[in-house]
């Protein structure tokens, strides 16, 4: 029987528009777009140039500091351009996508007869080893610096987020197999919720250690599960996959091709009628969203509505986008009388609205405005309500703005990332962008120590 930790901090956010367990299927835009800021940490050097033929799984560019680490093109086809940016930035290269696929044959592979060198050069090899991140830093990791142990969370439960079973349907073998392949590395765990349980495809997993997490958001987050599992001191590394790249893994040794399809949902309130499709990486965002969102001034989300960036249809979809939300934007509401209404419709955690008199099966439309403009910090202790972790989130943050590195290591920074103060940022009365500044605390981290 699986591990049960219950989680009593968090809070979940009810929102409107949750994609119903339906797909829909959408025509491919013929460009897919390879983002590298989608790989936090990654320096991008780009391996082809316009005109070049490619394969699905050439790759399109490597990481400039650990050359070894490329990124394969998700369909095979011809480079139409490299996208830059200030300071010659590359911000995409895409790819005119052929009408009849072609692959790079990797070949199948027994992942029970690998050792987990082996692994690791065929990840390499086929440009999926950038898919894994790592803690400390929450970034891309690298081949160089092995984990103690490996974390993939099943468990999806910020608003709006896609649910994990859904995709897992027909690709159960593939992430078996990429479990399997992942334990030859390191322990590797896997994180489950509370409703998961009965799916035997996540609870009867034999290579990994499965823990069911039970509690409000932020328990699905990886950074939650290494916290109260093995957590992170300074000095050591741990792996976090998301569950669809292991699905990738497991279709590269399955079928000995990169297959980079995966299943996403398009949800939110501004969404005609909420639901999943299946979609390349890299495909066009209007290829999604296109008839399908209401009309007027709406906030297109790539990725969750709490993590995710501003984008628009012309946009790529990143490589861990799991969801695509849309919101109202908010910048044309006129509210009568303002906040001294009873605001029975506005989502409030402090009860300052009537709105919670409904109950928590209430559905809230909340757009992008953040009502407010960012103060002076207010040591409240609003954090700590909604962060199920064991460290000081304001005590943390106020060590980031001051710059002082001691402090932040003292107080856990090798074990957050920034989504893990997406919710903290969701209440904080001060306005601040907490997970813009958690990130630069990491990066100022990781120049220093590397």
């Amino acid at each position: 029987m699986a591990n049960v930790i219950k989680l009593r901090k968090g809070l979940s956010i009810n929102l409107k528009g949750r994609a119903e367990e339906n797909s829909f299927s959408v025509a491919p835009s013929g460009e897919i777009g390879l983002v590298p800021d989608g790989f936090i940490g990654v320096t991008p050097k780009v391996a082809v140039h316009a005109g070049d033929k490619v394969k699905a799984g050439d790759a399109l560019f490597f990481n400039k500091r650990y050359p070894n680490v490329k990124f394969s093109s998700p369909v095979s086809g011809t480079v139409k351009e490299v996208v830059r940016g200030d300071r010659r930035k590359v911000l995409a290269v895409t790819v005119a996508a052929d009408a009849t696929q072609e692959f790079v044959d990797f070949g199948k592979k027994d992942v029970s007869k690998m050792k987990g060198s082996e692994v690791i050069d065929s990840l390499l090899e086929a440009g999926l080893f950038g898919y894994i991140n790592q803690l400390p830093y929450a970034v891309s990791t690298n081949p160089e610096t092995m984990p103690k142990s490996i974390f993939v969370s099943a468990l999806r439960d910020m608003p709006l987020a896609a649910d994990f079973l859904y995709e897992l349907k027909g690709n159960e073998n593939d992430f078996a197999t990429g479990i399997k392949a992942l334990s030859k590395i390191a322990k590797t765990y896997l994180g489950i919720g509370k409703d998961q349980e009965n799916c035997k495809a996540l609870s009867s997993i034999s290579d990994a250690e499965v823990t069911v997490f039970d509690g409000k958001c932020p328990a699905g987050n990886v950074g939650v599960q290494v916290n109260h599992l093995d957590p992170v001191n300074k000095g050591e590394v741990v792996w976090t996959v998301d569950p669809s790249a292991v699905i990738f893994f497991g279709r590269l040794f399955n079928t000995g091709h990169v297959d980079l399809r995966r299943t996403i949902a398009l949800a939110g309130s501004e969404v005609k009628a909420p639901a999943y499709c299946e979609v390349m990486i890299g495909e066009k965002i209007g290829t999604v969203t296109n008839g399908r969102i209401a009309e007027g001034n709406v906030r297109i989300i790539n990725g969750n509505v709490l993590t995710g960036c501003k984008c628009t249809a012309d946009d790529y979809i990143l490589p861990h986008t799991s969801e695509i939300n849309v919101i109202p934007e908010g910048s044309d509401a006129d509210e009568f009388a303002g906040w001294i209404m009873p605001r029975v419709n506005q989502f409030s955690t402090s009860r300052s609205y009537f709105s919670w008199l409904f109950g928590k099966n209430k559905e809230y439309t909340l757009d992008a405005r953040i009502k407010g403009g960012e103060r002076h910090m207010i040591m409240s202790g609003e954090y700590d309500k909604v962060l199920p972790m064991d460290i000081y989130g304001e005590f943390l943050i106020k060590a980031i703005i001051t710059g002082d590195l001691d402090k932040m290591e003292a107080l856990g920074i090798y074990e957050v990332s920034p989504e893990d103060f997406a919710l903290a940022e969701f209440v904080d009365s001060s306005k601040l962008e907490l997970q813009k500044i958690v990130r630069n605390g990491l990066d100022q981290l990781r120049k220093e120590n590397e």
